[in-house]
């Protein structure tokens, strides 16, 4: 049985956190560890966690639920706090207000690794976009491609960050480069895929949907910002003129759809 480390990172949280603290409750998954980092919160965001974890703790779904409160240097910052206290064999992130989307989603993408095998380097999968009632409103533009690879971040990030479960001691080796302030991310993702690749392990497609992501986040808000850095992730990665080509493209694409409209 696989054990999964789930992280959230929150601050303020408290409007959209009940819904994945419920989501996680409720796995049938035994092997589950849920580790809340706070950054010292000043609404009632800890107390909805401590309350979590005592309740969780109550219950025989036997799950491990960790919760810190300290100031940090920002939401990346905070995962690489996650992602040192992380022992399972898989780490994902689930940020406050994003969802599992059943009961038994960690044991059917449990289920779809096997048994007796080398655990593959990623587990990926589908994403649902909701919103703030958690009504599912469309699935994902860019959707997973059948086989995944480090070059496919080349055409966007084609699986989203929280439907993007990686081996631990794989994540561990690639912390979030705190330079980057909205695409690290991106960055990490790729780094991952890159060392599943150099040690010739395979990127299983779960070929189900494993996240209901809530509509928004940080990336939304700051949209020019994150584009242009998204740009120099990929100008590391890809090199300068395949980014160039491939954003050319991205503009030429969406100029087409409006015109269409």
């Amino acid at each position: 049985m696989i054990r999964f480390s789930v992280i959230t990172c929150t601050y303020n949280a408290a409007p959209v956190l009940q819904r994945t603290l419920d989501s996680l409750l409720r796995q049938t998954h035994h092997q589950v560890e849920h580790i809340i980092v706070d950054g010292r919160s000043e609404d009632a965001t800890l107390q909805m966690a401590m309350a979590y974890k005592q309740e969780s703790d109550a219950s025989d779904n036997a799950h491990d639920v960790i919760v810190i409160s300290e100031p940090d240097h920002g939401l990346y910052d905070a995962m690489n706090k996650g992602l040192q206290m992380a022992s399972g064999s898989y780490v994902v992130f689930l940020n406050a207000g994003d969802a599992l989307p059943s009961a038994d989603t960690l044991e059917l993408i449990d289920g779809a690794v096997g048994e007796d095998e080398t655990l593959p380097g990623v587990l990926y999968g589908d994403t649902d976009i909701t919103d703030l009632a958690g009504r599912v409103l469309y699935p994902r533009r860019l959707r997973p491609p059948r086989h995944l690879s480090w070059r496919s971040f080349l055409h966007g990030m084609t699986v989203c960050h929280q439907a993007f479960y990686a081996r631990t001691d794989l994540a561990k080796a690639c912390p979030y480069d705190l330079r980057y302030r909205f695409s690290a991310d991106v960055d990490w993702c790729i780094r991952v895929m890159k060392a599943a690749d150099s040690l010739q392990l395979p990127l299983r497609n779960l070929n189900m949907t494993v996240v209901n992501y809530l509509e928004g986040g940080l990336t939304t808000a700051n949209h020019r910002a994150s584009l242009r850095e998204r740009f120099r992730v990929m100008r590391v990665h890809y090199g300068l003129l395949p980014t160039l080509f491939m954003h050319v493209w991205f503009l030429f694409r969406t100029v087409v759809s409006r015109f269409r409209r």
